[in-house]
């Protein structure tokens, strides 16, 4: 019946009919055109039909696209740092920046994009940077190389919202660059002080670090801008010298802040070592501090036999060699681990 139908629409050709190329035979690469109006009715379906499918195939191919983030080529000058971004100014010219920014140069641009947000029309007018369109996430320091070196930044552009931005930013600079606990106290006393979280506990369980490394940054960051500038970096402040410094602060913050104020003036600088041990030190004078230690280089004798030197060329930077002792595998690990206990105590 169906074949019926069609032979009669002119869509197909009985057995043995014959047609000449001026009753309408197609040429090579053209739809034979019915001679009937239901013919170019069922034609026309047909058609539709293809387009139809292809519009669901296109769709099937763009449901695997859900949910990703549009990458872009932005000029970083339209691209301003994120208002919870605490990275001091040495972050971005010590040895691993301009490594980075080497990389960046020698590749054309960035491999790993940033990710940014885009600004609301209302900041894009009338916000503090001008000509900024979008917002920091992460990639503070791909993105200043990218400035610096007049490069386009490869970008991931999403939208979310402050707590999910702090909490992105956040978890990225601790499985990279980690954040020195100075810029990560300022950061956590940021968010806090604007109210994105109700307390540090929350703050805390938000970006899954523990609370008692949260407090101890944060009380850093509290710290008087006397005390931060005695150090040679913000960055050189660590997490356990956070109680000392604090204790001694509240013990006798005038007397503590004209010390921190007269190793600031020192040159050659001290190392961030002595410069905690003089500002926790009680009752005692900076000179008679420094020197208690013993002086070096000094040798290790076994013996009579010089087995060891331990040598300091510059504050800070302390070399221990030991010569003509030939060291089994496991006295190796036990001297490694020797080290490291020690470390964890300085």
């Amino acid at each position: 019946m169906a074949k019926k139908i069609f032979e009669k629409a002119g869509l197909i050709t009985p057995p043995g009919a014959q047609t000449s190329r001026s009753e309408g035979t197609a040429k090579p690469g053209h739809e034979a055109k019915p001679k009937t109006a239901p013919g170019a009715m069922l034609q026309f379906i047909g058609q539709q039909s293809a387009a139809v499918r292809e519009v669901e195939e296109l769709r099937e191919r763009l449901r695997d696209f859900d949910g990703a983030a549009v990458v872009r080529s932005i000029d970083p000058a339209q691209i301003r740092a994120s208002r919870w971004a605490n990275r001091h100014e040495s972050s971005y010219s010590d040895q691993e920046f301009l490594q980075l920014k080497e990389e960046i140069r020698s590749a054309g641009g960035n491999v790993q994009p940033i990710k940014v947000r885009s600004l609301p029309e209302s900041e894009v007018l009338n916000g503090s940077t001008p000509g900024a369109h979008f917002e920091l996430i992460y990639g503070h320091r791909r993105h200043r190389a990218c400035l610096e070196l007049g490069l386009p930044v490869l970008s991931l552009v999403e939208e979310m919202s402050d707590q999910e931005l702090f909490q992105q930013m956040d978890r990225e600079n601790r499985a990279r660059k980690n954040l020195s606990p100075w810029e990560q106290g300022c950061m956590y006393r940021k968010a806090l002080d604007d109210g994105l979280y109700p307390s540090l506990r929350k703050l805390a369980e938000s970006v899954g670090v523990d609370v008692s490394l949260a407090s101890r940054s944060v009380a850093l960051a509290k710290l008087p801008d006397a005390i931060v500038q005695a150090f040679p970096s913000p960055n050189d402040i660590q997490y356990r010298w956070a109680k000392d410094l604090v204790d001694a602060v509240q013990k006798d913050p005038e007397q503590v802040q004209a010390r921190a104020r007269e190793i600031a003036l020192q040159s050659p600088r001290l190392s961030a070592r002595q410069v905690k041990t003089l500002l926790t030190a009680s009752h005692a004078e900076p000179e008679e501090v420094l020197n208690r230690s013993t002086p070096l280089p000094i040798e290790l004798k076994v013996n009579g036999r010089v087995v060891a030197r331990v040598t300091e060329k510059q504050p800070g930077h302390v070399s221990v060699d030991i010569d003509g002792v030939l060291l089994i595998q496991t006295q190796k690990d036990e001297l490694i681990q020797m080290l490291e206990a020690f470390l964890t105590k300085v």
